[in-house]
């Protein structure tokens, strides 16, 4: 078996993730981590499947023939030893610029983000525009993630740095 990235987007309409999942399960393949979301009108989604190779053309071709379907798929290599995470929420006034802000003291303290998950949210007391960030960050010790915590509070007195489970 071989692992595969397959990055897809279509207008959205149910049934879209039965129609993804049909020919993976009809051709022995595996469905091992995702994110999915719509977003505006469109459905996008992030896959990593498990197929037999000599099925990966034909796992490609049934997707692809999906109305409105646009497909990237990539070759995985095997998985490395993963190093120690920590999950991350960040909240603060929307602003021009904040991701730019938390992702330059993350890189320049040699921290890679995982995964990045946002929105845009509306305080329930005042109506003011919040962004929300869920990031799992690697390689983060206790240490470290004080020196991080630290690091994002300078950005702003609106910023709230939390660990999630």
């Amino acid at each position: 078996m071989q692992r595969y990235l397959i990055t897809l987007q279509v207008p959205d309409r149910p049934g879209l993730v039965e129609q993804i999942a049909q020919p993976l399960s009809r051709l022995g393949g595996n469905w091992l981590d995702s994110e999915l979301r719509h977003i505006d009108t469109l459905f996008a989604a992030i896959l990593v499947v498990e197929i037999a190779p000599q099925h990966w053309d034909e796992l490609r071709d049934s997707l692809e023939a999906i109305d409105g379907l646009t497909l990237t798929g990539q070759k995985l290599a095997d998985p490395t030893p993963s190093s120690p995470t920590v999950n991350v929420q960040v909240v603060g006034n929307d602003r021009s610029g904040f991701v730019h802000q938390i992702s330059n003291m993350i890189a320049a303290m040699s921290i890679n983000i995982e995964r990045f998950s946002s929105s845009r949210e509306s305080a329930s007391h005042t109506g003011l525009a919040l962004f929300k960030a869920e990031l799992t960050l690697s390689p983060v010790d206790a240490e470290v993630y004080e020196r991080l915590q630290q690091k994002l509070f300078e950005i702003g007195d609106d910023v709230q740095v939390d660990l999630i489970n």
